[in-house]
């Protein structure tokens, strides 16, 4: 009965807490129909932080490019990492700046959505700026400070030394315009800048051509019929040119109040239909573009539609992912990583899961391989599979299990834990192999 009688008293519930929480001196008044009294700050209906894309883009297929790309990239992780004398990964760092790049990067995106918003600001604008939103020190007076938060900006003004950048300000619930110097700000430009971004580049003149087959179809089904009506008289008068005037709008009387649209004419008026379909190039144009523009991005119908083999996989990661995540790795490195951070091996590293494409039916072919010559160990493979790691210390050494495992004896032979020789090496003495065979 006593623990009964705790858990009501140590008991929680999320609607229990809801009191008025604004500030005494807010001048915003209480919504009693809401039911909710609490002042939170600016409220929004959608998400304010989000990439907004630009109008052409928002409205075409580029959109669908777009998120292709960036869903891509960001499927690969970014870690801050140690590295040895010859640059290859020993551990992961325990820092904050690892925690912005595999958690969470702010209160609003974890770190894959980082990521994704790095590469759409990319791909749209061209240039995205990595802001330190919260250090541990200001950047102002050292350059080795703690990245505690990273946001996503717009530049929209440039300097020699500074950058002016729109920022989404998580405290005011808004994007806000702030300066700041290019030294403690990680400018990535888009590798593909003179395909996606350039005022005449592929993707900018589809776009173009996108707008003008939107107005084309805006204009074809607005509801007009475009008729030409030719009168049985000459207008030259202004009395002439009324009367063709009140003909014409007693036609539109007829065909706009009319349950079907029928209108009459007399015998000796001719109308002509003009609204026929525009014969013009403009779609093939459009189609000729598309495909220049999947070319030149390294990307295919296969790729968009997920049907892609492991070949255009491949050809689509060294030639447009890669460059887009070595560029953003890079501009980390040369500004969030002080030159003490790098002398001590510190780096920033993307790591591609390279069993991500393969086929079911292959892995096992593959784990014989990667385990016989020894690359990775029986619980690494484990792990690639979704199996939990097996206890026997055995499944952490790399050894190759089909071979029989013993120990070295001084005099070069291997032995069985029985005693009984497995395999003899060629030695240089002959005596010790007179000795072996003869069995002594």
């Amino acid at each position: 009965m006593a623990r009964f009688g705790d858990a009501l008293k140590h008991a929680w519930n999320i609607f229990s807490n809801q009191e008025d929480q604004r500030p005494k001196s807010s001048p915003w008044p209480v919504q009693p129909d809401t039911g909710d009294n609490n002042y939170y700050g600016v409220a929004s209906g959608s998400r304010p932080d989000r990439v907004r894309l630009r109008l052409p883009s928002s409205r075409t297929i580029i959109t669908s490019i777009y998120t292709r790309l960036s869903i891509d990239v960001a499927s690969v992780d970014m870690r801050h990492v140690r590295t040895d004398s010859q640059k290859r990964y020993v551990e992961d760092i325990d820092s904050a700046l690892n925690n912005c790049l595999t958690i969470e990067a702010n209160i609003d995106q974890a770190a894959r959505a980082f990521r994704q918003d790095i590469a759409t600001t990319l791909f749209d604008r061209g240039v995205a700026a990595l802001v330190p939103v919260d250090t541990s020190i200001s950047p102002e007076k050292t350059g080795g400070f703690e990245i505690l938060t990273l946001r996503v900006g717009d530049i929209v003004t440039w300097y020699p030394k500074h950058v002016k950048i729109s920022l989404y300000n998580e405290a005011i619930g808004k994007r806000q315009d702030v300066t700041l110097e290019k030294t403690a700000v990680a400018i990535v430009e888009n590798p593909l800048y003179s395909v996606m971004n350039e005022p005449n580049s592929t993707l900018q003149r589809l776009l173009n051509k996108l707008e003008l087959l939107d107005a084309i179809d805006n204009q074809s089904a607005s509801g007009k019929l475009d008729l030409i009506i030719q009168l049985p008289y000459v207008i030259k008068s202004e009395a002439r040119r009324q009367a063709a005037e009140q003909r014409r709008a007693d036609i539109e009387f007829q065909l706009r109040d009319s349950q079907y649209g029928i209108a009459y004419t007399d015998a000796t008026e001719k109308i002509t239909q003009l609204n026929r379909a525009a014969e013009n190039n403009l779609m093939s144009q459009i189609e000729y573009l598309t495909a220049m523009l999947y070319g030149q991005l390294g990307l295919t119908e296969q790729v968009m539609n997920g049907t892609a083999d492991e070949k255009a996989m491949l050809n689509y990661w060294n030639r447009t992912i890669e460059p887009v995540l070595t560029a953003v790795t890079e501009a980390m490195r040369r500004t969030f990583l002080t030159k003490t951070a790098r002398t001590q091996r510190q780096t920033i590293m993307f790591f591609r899961d390279p069993f991500r494409l393969v086929p079911v039916e292959n892995i096992a072919e593959i784990a014989d391989k990667f385990t016989r010559n020894e690359i990775m160990s029986s619980n690494e493979m484990r792990q690639v599979v979704g199996l939990a790691p097996h206890p026997d210390p055995k499944a952490d050494q790399l050894l190759n299990s089909n071979m029989p495992q013993g120990s070295p004896t001084p005099t070069g032979v291997v032995v069985k834990e029985n005693g009984v020789v497995a395999e003899e090496k060629i030695m240089a003495d002959p005596r010790l192999r007179r000795s072996i065979q003869n069995g002594s």
